[in-house]
């Protein structure tokens, strides 16, 4: 199990309840959920009918990526902002954010329903539609605008995307120097091949509000009338940040490449709403956001407990990305 994730028992979870919503409720039935390595997640349900999701932060002691700070206070600035703002997309309802010396921080959500797109996907299942509808929310997730670039909360960013995107790189390549992190090139010739192209950056003007996290075990569908899956929910937002809105179309086309798929239905339907070229500069702005996720799950390995023994296609595959991206970068 991830080091991050505090490990709960139907006792806590009670306790984690009555600091929720007081004495009234009565747990009726819980679990773990799985998916995530970040938080302990548990779906509950309550003898007065409700069904919903307690998310629990790592203990204290833990220690965590940079960015990765307040993650779960992170979640519910972004639930409360979503349902605020862009009541269109499907989020879960916030019921309570928490936080206790003793229990740590946690949030209590409704439970949204459906199974998720990469379930789905495994099945065979026809999926065109509920990415579709993904391709719709990201574009109305992008209209809210914020009061600066990258990460809130004094984590990093920038007033501008060019100054942020590397602020955010240099603490992954801090945290991958603390967690002695294996690079596939030092961090300085990263920074340097990034330097090279930081000019593409100057054409994102406004801090779009950025999921970041859409890969498809994020994406919720259920049955529609004539049995199609249809968009019901984006969940785990505490990832969130502000900048390009093209970074938002890395994870949903994980492991590929956004720019060599246009009729992609997510893609197809969001440049519909919200179109962008496909030329030189845009090309290489995704292939930076590339670099930044895939250093991002390289980093984040070993806070996981993930290691070669463990997971040998994960590490094998993020390490022939990130040679690809930075190959890309170094190109004339």
């Amino acid at each position: 199990m991830s080091p991050t994730r505090r490990h709960l028992d139907p006792d806590q979870v009670r306790r984690y309840l009555a600091a929720s919503l007081g004495p009234g409720p009565r747990v009726t039935g819980c679990g773990p959920l799985t998916g995530g390595g970040f938080a302990a997640v548990w779906w509950v349900t309550l003898d007065d009918g409700r069904s919903v999701v307690l998310k629990v932060g790592p203990p204290p002691q833990v220690p965590l990526l940079r960015y990765e700070h307040d993650m779960i206070g992170a979640e519910a600035r972004y639930l409360r902002m979503v349902a605020a703002r862009v009541p269109s997309v499907p989020v879960p309802p916030l019921l309570h954010h928490g936080s206790d010396p003793e229990l740590g921080d946690w949030l209590l959500t409704g439970l949204l329903p459906g199974r998720t797109l990469w379930e789905l996907t495994q099945a065979g299942a026809d999926t065109d539609e509920v990415r579709i509808q993904f391709g719709v929310a990201l574009a109305a997730l992008h209209g809210v605008t914020g009061d600066r670039y990258g990460y809130d909360c004094g984590r990093a960013g920038g007033t501008t995307w060019r100054a942020a995107y590397p602020a955010m790189l240099d603490d992954l390549l801090a945290d991958a120097a603390d967690w002695r992190v294996p690079l596939p090139v030092p961090a300085a010739r990263i920074r340097e091949l990034v330097e090279r192209h930081a000019t593409v950056l100057d054409a994102v003007r406004r801090p779009a509000l950025l999921h970041f996290d859409g890969w498809a075990g994020n994406v919720l569908a259920v049955d529609g009338p004539d049995g199609t899956p249809r968009l019901a929910g984006l969940v785990d937002g505490e990832r969130h940040l502000w900048g390009d809105p093209l970074m938002d179309l890395v994870s949903p086309l994980l492991f590929r490449r956004t720019e060599d798929e246009p009729d992609e239905p997510l893609v197809r339907a969001y440049r519909t709403i919200a179109p962008f070229p496909l030329d030189a500069a845009v090309r290489r702005r995704l292939g930076l956001y590339r670099l930044y996720l895939y250093l991002l799950m390289t980093v984040e390995m070993p806070s996981r407990g993930i290691t070669a023994e463990s997971d040998p296609w994960r590490v094998a595959r993020l390490a022939e990305l990130l040679d690809q991206e930075l190959a890309d970068l170094d190109k004339p």
